[in-house]
């Protein structure tokens, strides 16, 4: 009958120095973090996206704004711009401000002025990251457009 060389301690010691097991643990470490920061990249992928949609909403309705005749046509024209595209691209304000400059269409014809049109939109926080999490973002844009200087104005 042979008998194994090692006694019960030494095997014990052998067992305790082995590696095995510790990739589980680390990766139920790591695991959990990573996925943090994926959450974390989204969210501010989504934030950054929802901010390029209130730029091209800034854009629509300084345009419409610079088309108008009238300093109050422009207020609606860019109101209305600004609500249609907010809504063509998917982006629920809890609340909504626009801003009109109209003050180019005041210049005489022939010379060139312009149209700012700054809209802030308050977008909740549930609607860019998870449903339910809690909190509002403000985003705001500001765009001006060129009036044509030889378009006729009511001033």
């Amino acid at each position: 009958m042979t008998h194994n060389a090692r006694t019960t301690p030494q095997r014990w010691r052998e067992r305790l120095r082995e590696d095995r097991g510790s990739e589980s643990i680390a990766a139920a470490i790591v695991t959990p973090l990573l996925l943090m920061l994926l959450c974390l990249a989204i969210a501010g992928g989504r934030i950054v996206t929802s901010g390029a949609k209130i730029d091209a909403a800034a854009e629509d309705a300084a345009r419409a704004a610079s088309i108008s005749r009238t300093y109050s046509g422009a207020q609606a024209e860019a109101s209305s711009a600004a609500a249609r595209s907010l809504a063509d691209q998917g982006i629920h304000c809890a609340s909504t401000s626009t801003s009109v400059n109209a003050s180019g269409l005041a210049v005489p014809l022939g010379e060139v002025g312009t149209v700012t049109v700054t809209i802030s939109c308050t977008v909740p926080m549930s609607d860019l990251l998870l449903p339910g999490t809690p909190g509002a973002k403000t985003l705001s844009s500001t765009f001006t457009s060129v009036v044509d200087a030889y378009r006729s104005r009511e001033g």
